[in-house]
């Protein structure tokens, strides 16, 4: 009886660790990871490229956590994959943040 219960409580186990990476984890990671584009991706001509494009990706990026969480029989690669994109594009945030003096964009010069 002991062994069914395990296996029971290892399944219930997997089946939330999984709806925590599809669900709040994979909203979490969007978000960080649209904020961490803006400071890899390139201005454009106008300056604002990599501020709208980030924007745009938004639904791709919480698509693609999501259903790799949902579909990966594997949960420990997508829980290295969802938390370490995360933490990479976090580090870019804390590192423009962290700048003791901003940048001047030359759409600011006179």
């Amino acid at each position: 009886m002991r062994l069914g219960r395990d296996i029971e409580m290892r399944t219930s186990a997997r089946k939330w660790i999984r709806v925590g990476l599809a669900g709040p984890m994979a909203v979490i990671s969007a978000l960080v990871m649209m904020a961490g584009m803006t400071q890899w991706l390139p201005g454009g001509a106008a300056g604002i490229d990599n501020l709208v494009l980030p924007l745009l990706l938004v639904p791709l990026l919480w698509a693609g956590f999501f259903f790799h969480a949902c579909l990966d029989s594997r949960l420990s690669r997508v829980a290295i994959l969802s938390i370490g994109l995360t933490v990479i594009h976090a580090g870019l945030v804390a590192d423009r943040f962290l700048q003791r003096a901003p940048e001047a964009t030359q759409g600011h010069r006179p």
